[in-house]
């Protein structure tokens, strides 16, 4: 691990950037923040093949990969592996558990909801399916909404309530971090840490992701404290950094081949997870067809405007 580290780039891959923002994905960007707070060189580059999976974002090195759904997150994975971990003096006291587990739970299930439901998806289309043809990345958002209500526990009967807990729950939540932040540099005092990265990456991606009828941003924007905050982190460790000298971005255009790893690197042998991806890439166009006839079959006959629409598309 160690030499690997030494002969190879560090890699960030993620979706692509959008809104001002080094990358429009909610759970991409925290991990860039990330990077960037630990003053790690790293490249970053972009892989929008497969808008819904969940692998993105990953991060390589070598032969070591930390994917998004595995091990808790990237950020976890790489403080876990040694990577790199700001919270090593922090992540067992009690307040930064506590904080923790605000910021993972009410604000992130707050943003869920605002991007997928609140807002109607009035931004996912640049963040997820803006390289789509229009029927595709309808179907691919019907579905993902239906997921997001479902992990939240909404329905019919319970969708006006919900949406006034969730609002609540993040108010309280922007309530609390506000008075722990006081005039402080970072969530805690003279030191950057994984909360900084996840509560940073909130405040930017609701301030410039969402539109401006969105109730959390205007709720957020309430707080001017937390939005100096951000802004002065963001002037510190983002645009500082980025104005140096970097590595040039790279895109990824074909379906995860050898899990994203740039075609100049050596070949390793293909493990099971990799096989089962170069599958899915295989039959990625035909479920992209097969979603189509579906879309159709459900929708059909409801507007014949859409129907033209797609065909100007095509």
């Amino acid at each position: 691990m160690e030499e690997d580290q030494e002969t190879s780039v560090f890699t960030l891959v993620t979706r692509k950037p959008s809104f001002d923002l080094p990358t429009a994905c909610p759970n991409c960007l925290p991990v860039y923040i990330y990077l960037k707070l630990s003053q790690l060189p790293f490249e970053l580059a972009f892989n929008s093949t497969f808008p819904d999976s969940d692998e993105l974002p990953y991060f390589e090195n070598g032969t070591y990969v930390a994917y998004n759904n595995e091990d808790g997150g990237v950020i976890e994975k790489l403080k876990k592996d040694g990577i790199f971990n700001l919270d090593s003096q922090l992540q067992f006291l009690p307040e930064y558990i506590s904080l923790k587990a605000l910021i993972d739970s009410w604000l992130e299930e707050a943003l869920t909801y605002e991007i997928w439901i609140g807002t109607e998806g009035i931004s996912t289309s640049k963040i997820y399916y803006s390289d789509l043809p229009w029927v595709i990345s309808k179907v691919l958002f019907y579905k993902q909404t239906c997921m997001v209500k479902n992990r939240l526990g909404i329905n019919k009967e319970n969708a006006v309530e919900r949406e006034k807990q969730i609002y609540k729950r993040a108010s309280d939540a922007y309530e609390a971090l506000s008075t722990r932040l006081g005039e402080q540099k970072f969530i805690f005092e003279d030191s950057p840490s994984s909360l900084d990265a996840l509560f940073v990456s909130h405040i930017l991606f609701t301030i410039q992701a969402l539109p401006e009828t969105s109730k959390l941003r205007c709720n957020l924007l309430e707080h001017a404290s937390l939005v100096t905050y951000a802004e002065k982190l963001k002037s510190e460790f983002l645009e500082a950094s980025s104005s140096s000298p970097s590595p040039p971005l790279r895109s990824f255009p074909a379906p995860f081949p050898g899990k994203g790893k740039p075609k100049s690197k050596p070949k390793v042998e293909k493990t099971e997870e990799q096989k089962k991806f170069k599958k899915r890439a295989r039959f990625f166009l035909a479920a992209q067809f097969l979603a189509v006839v579906i879309y159709l079959s459900v929708m059909g006959g409801s507007s014949s405007e859409e129907v033209e629409y797609e065909d100007e598309d095509d």
